[in-house]
């Protein structure tokens, strides 16, 4: 079983927003698809563009510099099949979103 931290509050992250959070030593971005709560890692695989600051359009986000998209629940570029963004556990607990590393 993985070890979960705290890294946000439920209220922070409105439906359909995103945000970049460190934890563990890693830039994450964080995501809220309809009430549902998932996490990749922050940086698009086509030149570093920070994913928390994308446009989330229900479960896909935008990378802000060049627009490759990313389904955040899966990972899946869409922009070029063959690439994955890294995926992170969520889970909430109360009113806390946690992940695991």
């Amino acid at each position: 079983m993985p070890d979960f931290i705290t890294v946000a509050k439920v209220a922070d992250l409105k439906p359909g927003q995103a945000k970049m959070i460190l934890a563990g030593g890693h830039q994450i971005a964080l995501f809220n698809v309809h009430g549902n709560f998932y996490a990749t890692s922050n940086l698009c695989l086509h030149m570093g563009g920070p994913l928390g600051d994308g446009d989330l359009s229900d479960q896909v986000v935008s990378c802000p510099y060049h627009g490759w998209e990313y389904d955040v629940i899966s990972g899946e570029c869409l922009t070029s099949s063959n690439l994955k963004v890294q995926t992170y556990p969520v889970q909430v607990n109360g009113e806390e979103i946690q992940i695991a590393i």
